[in-house]
């Protein structure tokens, strides 16, 4: 099993991956959406079935959200065969959620799954069930000093996510999208994450002031990515982007080469060619008017560029979706 999860969890997969969601009376509707848009939108962005979902409860009928959304589960628990992922989703009433029952059937439906994920307060459902012994993990911050009180079994960690082997845990609704991020970049490269993060405007950051404290790698990669994102026409020189994040050239390479593998510049001319390749899809704009709008004075060049990228020049692209 250990072998398994750490291919699953640092090396591309070509399989599509199956994630089945746990949904519990009263769950959250924005973390429920966190959970599965992002892997919508790799499968979109990608144009590739990356990920597949189903939503589960613990018995039949239809579920409502704490704002009252109603969600009808596909298949019991108890009926999930497996899953790549269990992700558990109390948000609210964990405790009264915590049944002999429940906790039976998330042991047993653990063993069927290759990895158990624990979704705001849904670490400590996995750990009433026994299932985060011996694991590091996080919760909602309002429940961490009820989480390391009552069970000392577990490393209980105050960070907005955790992975830890086959156990993955986050601290809320927002920080689902952080894990879900970091999921999509170890499976599937930082450039997906990436862009899927670009498509909730995730990781935005002002640019007034030169300093961004308490940066760590990832949000470094993020926080340049948005910069980049915002000045696609006329693009920043790489001087300029990391004093706007307030860092060093040296360090903004070092930190794009280390959570990306490419350089800054290299990050950017991924970006640029992202677009290209959305404004040739979805718009009726012509190379030209594409090339200046992703920051090449020369249509050639943006055409060289794309095809290195995308292995067809813009004009193939779009016969092929005409085509299609």
């Amino acid at each position: 099993m250990q072998t398994w999860i750490k291919t699953l969890l640092n090396l591309k997969i070509a399989r599509m991956i199956d994630v089945a969601v746990l949904l519990f009376p009263s769950f959250s509707n924005l973390c429920l959406a966190n959970a599965v848009e992002p892997l919508r939108g790799a499968n979109t962005l990608s144009r590739k079935p990356l990920y597949r979902w189903q939503f589960v409860g613990m018995d039949g009928g239809p579920l409502h959200s704490s704002s009252g959304l109603p969600v009808t589960p596909e298949l019991r628990l108890s009926e999930l065969p497996s899953a790549d992922y269990l992700l558990v989703m109390p948000s609210y009433g964990h405790r009264e959620l915590a049944t002999p029952d429940t906790l039976r059937a998330l042991r047993s439906a653990a063993r069927r799954c290759h990895a158990v994920a624990g979704l705001d307060t849904g670490s400590l459902l996995l750990a009433a069930a026994g299932l985060l012994d011996g694991y590091a993990a996080t919760s909602h911050w309002d429940v961490l000093t009820e989480f390391e009180e009552g069970f000392p079994e577990v490393q209980v960690l105050r960070d907005r996510t955790v992975i830890d082997r086959d156990r993955l845990s986050c601290g809320g609704a927002t920080t689902t999208l952080e894990l879900m991020l970091e999921l999509i970049a170890r499976h599937h490269g930082p450039k997906l994450s990436l862009d899927v993060s670009a498509l909730f405007m995730h990781g935005e950051r002002p640019e007034a002031g030169p300093h961004l404290p308490g940066l760590t790698r990832d949000r470094v990669l993020r926080a340049a990515a948005a910069l980049m994102r915002r000045h696609l026409e006329q693009p920043l020189p790489i001087p300029e982007l990391a004093r706007r994040l307030g860092i060093s050239q040296r360090g903004l390479e070092m930190r794009c080469r280390a959570a990306a593998g490419r350089s800054p510049q290299g990050v950017y001319t991924a970006i640029r060619m992202s677009e290209a390749w959305r404004l040739v899809q979805d718009s009726p704009l012509s190379v030209t008017e594409i090339a200046g709008r992703v920051g090449y004075a020369d249509a050639s060049a943006m055409t060289r560029r794309f095809r290195i990228e995308f292995g067809a020049p813009p004009q193939e692209i779009r016969r092929q979706q005409s085509r299609a």
